[in-house]
């Protein structure tokens, strides 16, 4: 049995997905929380969904696709927040949202974690995710200085664990 369910943004998830990516352990990592809550819930954005355990947001998880066949994939991004580490909740997400990408056509699924989130990294090789290389001085932290990324991917066929 699955326990989480995936939803669009709305509007109305404003002030939680801010309260969720303004927590410390999870702004070091997406930036400024006014401008990231902005772009989750631009009117274009339809990829950007509420992870929600027991009638609670508990993370947003978002997707992007490349649509030219002949590099056709999917590209994940997800923040649980910090009172809902350790219970596997987006982990579970993740494999939802993949398996509905592999459903939908793509063969690979990227996520560029910070080469430093020892934390996410360790969940994503967790769900077979493989490390490809990084990419260096990726993203801009708020204090000013560029930090490398990681690129991880993951082909149709490799997702481990099953959801029940």
């Amino acid at each position: 049995m699955t326990r989480v369910t995936l939803r669009q943004l709305t509007e109305a998830d404003r002030s939680r997905v801010r309260e969720i990516l303004s927590a410390p352990e999870v702004s070091q990592w997406w930036g400024d929380p006014d401008e990231e809550t902005d772009g989750l819930l631009a009117k274009d954005e339809e990829h950007a969904y509420a992870i929600e355990h027991n009638g609670q947001t508990v993370g947003i998880i978002q997707s992007w696709e490349e649509t030219t066949p002949r590099y056709r994939h999917a590209g994940i991004d997800l923040a649980v927040h910090p009172g809902h580490y350790g219970l596997g909740l987006g982990s579970e997400a993740i494999r939802i949202l993949a398996q509905r990408l592999f459903d939908q056509g793509h063969h690979r699924i990227t996520i560029d974690p910070a080469a430093a989130n020892h934390r996410a990294i360790h969940v994503y090789q967790k769900l077979g995710f493989r490390r490809v290389g990084i990419l260096r001085d990726y993203e801009q932290g708020p204090d000013g200085t560029w930090h490398d990324g990681l690129l991880m991917d993951l082909l149709k066929g490799e997702l481990r664990g099953e959801l029940k």
